[in-house]
């Protein structure tokens, strides 16, 4: 295994170059336009996608992106990437045509497009443009009806501010049935581990830490541990480890306070309604407007237990993304210590804490794992995976398998994951599920027990199904 090789190759995002692709041919095919809306969140790698699918597709493009400049501005800075690019209108702008008005340098950018070699004209960034030319949208559909629709014409509309974003195809906005809406998620754990040179084991640690983010994997290295990332990450303020989710926060928050409080109660382990009101201090209707704010933006997920019947009262709120849950546990809190040269500080809080973060850390990306593995007939009629809890916390199964959301009319399987380093699952832990499975509504003694470990399993530990990191791992490249 190689040591600390950088990653400079693209990798994974075959669905996503897959859709462009076919969006590409049906413009060669039939000679009219297509106009597509790609959003994720930063640092996602949108951009970078769109490059390497521009670079494959060997057609001439606009690529343009805003910089939440004045509108001017950005007028004319979108004149000199018509002007930089090998488009056909690029060498009329550089021979001195322009254009006042974004209607007029609209229509001059795709001027001369060909089926042969159709256009492909991206417009990075869009939020900040709608926020700097709060027309551009009906721009853009005037543009698209009189003359782009009728011209071999690929335009992708990309951003990562949610709301923007998914505005633009909602009926009633200019844009309403003329975009289809492609979302940019973040890579999956087996795309990571496989840039990470990692085995699966590891390879789903570092995901629990980094995410799905490009940028991050390429800053930890090819073949390198945990501690040795952590080690130079969170001794270096300006690595992206520690600088990308406060950038994130500012541009999705950048005035909201008390969503970005709320959010930092979320980030230290406070989970339920009711715990959320006596650490934040805020008003209930204060915090029930951060929180539908949160859950809005994708930023926190609200969960309710699985296969129970659904109680306002019984709601959980988790970080959605596992970078920015990593971040606001270990890496917000500790800014100011990374700042002035005392990142070892960073680094002996993980290694205290690591396992049990890491215990809550894994279960979602474990759901979604054993979930993208169904139908099973191991698993039975489970067709989902959520887990449960009862009012007071009291007890919990991290695994619960059924067949119908939002509540199960059949649990098929409860499961209990242990994430120890060394430990196995022990004969012990299956007995704890077995006596939390009679809780579980709609569980009984036929319902299969499940246990899911990093390290194994003793002999002794009565389940039914057994599953480890290569099978989890395996999941994501179906």
């Amino acid at each position: 295994m190689s040591f600390d090789r950088p990653i400079d190759a693209f990798v994974g995002r075959g669905p996503e170059l897959a859709l462009l692709d076919r969006a590409l041919r049906r413009v060669k095919r039939t000679g009219h336009g297509t106009l597509m809306s790609l959003r994720g969140r930063r640092r996602v790698g949108k951009s970078r996608l769109v490059e390497e699918f521009i670079g494959r597709a060997g057609c001439p493009a606009i690529f343009y992106t805003a910089v939440q400049g004045p509108g001017a501005m950005e007028l004319e800075r979108f004149l000199d990437a018509v002007a930089r690019s090998d488009a056909p209108a690029a060498e009329q702008v550089r021979a001195g045509a322009t254009a006042r008005t974004w209607e007029a340098a609209l229509t001059l950018a795709v001027r001369d497009a060909t089926r042969a070699k159709p256009l492909v004209l991206v417009l990075d960034e869009l939020p900040y443009l709608t926020a700097k030319e709060p027309t551009i949208e009906a721009v853009l559909q005037l543009v698209w009806d009189r003359t782009f629709q009728r011209l071999p014409v690929m335009v992708l509309l990309v951003g990562s501010d949610r709301a923007t974003m998914e505005a633009l195809t909602q009926e009633g906005r200019p844009l309403y049935d003329r975009a289809r809406e492609m979302v940019v998620r973040p890579l999956d754990p087996a795309t990571v581990g496989d840039m990470l040179g990692l085995p699966p084991a590891d390879a789903l640690d570092a995901y629990a830490v980094i995410g799905g983010f490009p940028v991050l994997a390429r800053e930890w290295g090819h073949g390198r541990s945990l501690r040795q990332y952590l080690d130079d990450a969170l001794t270096d303020p300006s690595s992206f480890l520690v600088i990308s989710a406060e950038r994130s926060l500012a541009a999705e928050f950048p005035a909201d306070l008390q969503a970005r409080a709320v959010l930092s109660t979320i980030g230290a382990e406070a989970r339920a309604h009711k715990a959320l009101l006596a650490r934040t201090g805020l008003p209930q209707s204060s915090l029930d407007r951060a929180l539908r704010s949160l859950v809005e933006k994708g930023v926190v997920d609200r969960l309710v237990p699985y296969a129970a019947k659904p109680s306002p009262k019984n709601r959980q709120y988790v970080v959605a993304d596992p970078y920015l849950r990593f971040w606001l546990r270990f890496v917000g809190p500790a800014a100011d210590a990374i700042e002035r040269g005392r990142g070892e500080l960073a680094v002996a809080d993980v290694a205290r804490d690591w396992p049990s973060f890491r215990g809550r850390a894994i279960e979602p990306i474990v759901r979604a794992a054993l979930e993208r593995s169904l139908p099973d007939k191991r698993f039975g009629s489970a067709r989902h995976v959520g887990g449960w809890w009862n009012r007071t916390s009291s007890a919990e199964v991290d695994l619960v398998g059924g067949d119908t959301l939002p509540q199960a009319r059949t649990v098929a399987f409860v499961g209990s994951i242990t994430w120890r380093d060394e430990q196995p699952f022990r004969r012990t832990d299956a007995g704890a599920l077995a006596a939390h499975r009679a809780a579980v509504p709609g569980a009984d003694a036929d319902t299969l027990l499940l246990g899911v470990s990093r390290c194994g399993f003793e002999a002794e530990a009565h389940l039914d199904l057994r599953i480890g990191p290569d099978e989890l791992l395996a999941a994501y490249r179906r």
